[in-house]
């Protein structure tokens, strides 16, 4: 039998052969889909995001951690997608207009699908007017706006009065170096993330 204890600790450790292994060991055995997801994989992405939180674990970790996950993952989605299982919610994630980091936003996104969200990562130095775009083309429920420079905290801004002006209803969390939760007040986002796996957290607390 497939042990799902197995690949959760195979994510953790980033050991993507045994991930993969266990996926597909799991399907062949007729498991369900979102049962290999939930208790072997988000499981192992939950525990990663626990010890990042706590300073256990660093970037590095994981990274590793996600891509084991990423590729177990390529396995399993043609399954969840034939048992019709939903994600948790469907998130659009970018960095604002000048801004060419994505360490950041991509450790977000990297957690987000870990925790079982659908992400669309549009890239870095994205306008007001591309977000709107593509909020517009792909219905997210969520939108996470990333910058690391004090300079380019004033496009978030930016892109929060660009989504309202155009009346699509989606909730906005912001995150990188330069931000605060009064920051994110100020400027009328639905929420402020330190770290990746606290932008989890809001993601899911601002779905319900």
């Amino acid at each position: 039998m497939a042990d799902l204890k197995v690949l959760s600790e195979a994510v953790i450790k980033g050991d993507q052969k045994t991930a993969v292994e266990i996926t597909r060991q799991a399907i062949g055995e007729g498991m369900a889909p979102a049962m290999i997801l939930n208790d072997g994989l988000i499981a192992g992405m939950n525990v990663i995001g626990v010890r990042f939180k706590a300073n256990q674990v660093y970037i590095p970790e994981v990274l590793i951690a996600a891509r084991a996950m990423k590729m177990a993952m390529e396995v399993l989605e043609p399954k969840l997608v034939e048992a019709g299982v939903k994600p948790l919610g469907k998130a659009l994630i970018g960095t604002v207009q000048g801004d060419l980091h994505d360490i950041g936003k991509n450790l977000v996104a990297m957690m987000l699908k870990g925790a079982g969200f659908e992400v669309l990562d549009i890239g870095v130095d994205v306008s007001p007017e591309k977000f709107v775009a593509k909020v517009k083309e792909c219905h997210p429920q969520l939108v996470g706006l990333s910058a690391l420079l004090t300079t380019t905290m004033s496009a978030m801004e930016k892109v929060i009065h660009a989504l309202k002006d155009a009346g699509v209803p989606v909730k906005i969390m912001i995150g990188g170096a330069p931000v605060t939760q009064a920051y994110a007040d100020k400027i009328g986002a639905s929420g402020y993330a330190a770290d990746a796996a606290s932008a989890v957290d809001l993601a899911k607390s601002l779905l319900n």
